[in-house]
């Protein structure tokens, strides 16, 4: 049966005033197209799909819905990976791909306001058309949505010398679980004035009200992009090669992925070897190389390493279309691994701790996992690392799932030992709610509880997300 049939008549009729009698979707395919992300853990259930076109149309459903105590989803690019745009138990999607239009540019302050479902890769490209960047970037920049992004605080390939997307938001406007829109530090650098609740809603994934505008920041474009692809024997050598470089020189990117993530990219025919010589794991890094001296200490470094022991072989862009080929090496990972079902995690720890941290999942892995193809990648530079555990072909979606989440205890106190993270850069939803504890104390999260309650009193704002109300 139609999930819309449990919604009240009077509520889609209200709805359909709204936004328009063909900006509500109820059929079967809109529901499950609208009303899922990327993670495959949980079937959608979405009772409609409404596609408001201004945050006065946000706000009129957001109150209806208060009124007829219905859930909300909101929902962006859909690309999310802890299932938090997932509406599994009858909630109302709050599409915002309408939403989509740069709003306002201030050259002066290098400051552009948007709405929230424009699309990373656009802003980028507008940010480029003002001469300028937006340095928030990762595999799925063609179709995830700033609103998404900054729900989840998205981080991505730059992080270790751009930082989150949290660094870039200076300013939201927002339609709270009331049904109350409030224009949060209007692009301010400077404001002592109190709270900054702006940041609240950076990575509360839709669970306190949701994002329809921002004003984002943006910074001067690097140029002369230089990238090395580097082989390398294993674990121990990456974070020594990590320092000798960022001695002498500022890394705009320090990536790693295993053989096994290098073999499934070739596999799928878009790359190329970037040498001969194989290892067990493999560093991308990237700087500006806009001065002669620059590029000449990078392959001073590369030569120390390699008589360090470091480094096994490795290969420097010559051009941009090079560089971008060896980016594909890195990017093209979880676009070729999707096949495979992988169960992921996402974990993070300290710099410092990282060494220690990998050999004790790593042996985690190996005890649990002996038949398993595990692929590691990550943003190794910033303690940031994804485990990804992929399907055998005779195993059911459900068994390999239930076989992995056995093992979840054991690699999330691996994390709380290291005081890192149960999700570095894709949110909790609802895949690592139960594991939250790990690196939230209880207390903590009680007071995260208290702001949902203020903000969004009857508990209608994506619930089961993060954490459960009682």
């Amino acid at each position: 049966m139609n999930a819309a049939a449990s919604l009240p008549s009077s509520l889609l009729e209200q709805l359909q005033t709204i936004v328009g009698e063909q900006r509500v979707k109820t059929d079967e395919d809109s529901l499950k197209s609208w009303g899922v992300d990327w993670t495959k853990h949980f079937e959608p259930r979405p009772s409609a799909i409404v596609f408001p076109g201004s945050t006065e149309e946000v706000q009129a459903i957001v109150k209806l819905a208060n009124q007829f105590n219905i859930a909300i989803t909101p929902s962006g690019g859909r690309t999310g990976l802890s299932a938090g745009a997932v509406a599994a138990n009858g909630e109302i999607v709050i599409s915002l791909d309408r939403m989509n239009k740069v709003l306002s540019f201030l050259h002066a302050d290098r400051l552009v306001r948007i709405q929230a479902g424009v699309v990373t890769e656009q802003l980028q490209q507008y940010a480029e058309q003002q001469g300028l960047y937006y340095p928030v970037d990762f595999a799925a920049a063609g179709s995830s949505q700033m609103g998404g992004n900054i729900g989840t605080n998205a981080g991505g390939i730059k992080v270790i010398h751009y930082g989150m997307t949290r660094e870039w938001v200076l300013g939201l406007t927002v339609v709270t679980g009331k049904g109350d829109i409030l224009h949060l530090n209007k692009g301010m650098i400077k404001n002592a004035t109190g709270y900054a609740l702006h940041q609240l809603f950076i990575g509360s994934e839709g669970t306190l009200g949701i994002v329809t505008e921002a004003e984002i920041k943006l910074t001067r474009q690097p140029q002369d992009l230089k990238v090395l692809v580097l082989s390398v024997p294993d674990f121990a050598a990456v974070m020594p090669i990590l320092h000798a470089f960022q001695q002498r020189i500022d890394l705009t990117a320090f990536e790693f992925f295993n053989h096994v993530a290098l073999e499934k990219v070739l596999a799928h025919g878009h790359a190329v070897r970037p040498f001969d010589t194989e290892s067990p794991l493999y560093v991308l890094l990237e700087f500006e190389g806009r001065f002669e001296a620059v590029v000449d200490d990078a392959m001073q470094i590369f030569e120390h390493c390699m008589e360090q022991g470091w480094i096994l072989d490795g290969v420097m862009s010559q051009s941009q279309a090079q560089a971008e080929a060896l980016w594909h090496l890195r990017e093209g990972i979880s676009e070729t691994i999707a096949p495979f079902t992988p169960y992921k995690n996402d974990i993070s720890v300290l710099i410092t701790h990282v060494p220690a941290f990998i050999a004790d999942i790593d042996a985690v892995v190996a005890a649990n996992y002996p038949d398993f193809e595990v692929c590691w990648f990550g943003h190794i530079g910033d303690g940031n690392l994804h485990l990804n555990i992929l399907k055998p072909a005779d195993l059911t979606k459900d068994e390999f799932f239930e076989k992995c989440k056995v093992v979840n205890q054991f690699v999330f106190e691996t994390v709380q030992k290291y005081n890192g993270s149960i999700s570095a850069e894709h949110g909790v939803g609802m895949t690592k709610k139960d594991y939250l504890t790990y690196t939230r104390d209880p207390i903590e999260i009680e007071y995260m509880r208290e702001l949902k309650k203020v903000f969004d009193p009857n508990g209608i704002m994506n619930p089961g997300k993060i954490f459960d109300l009682s």
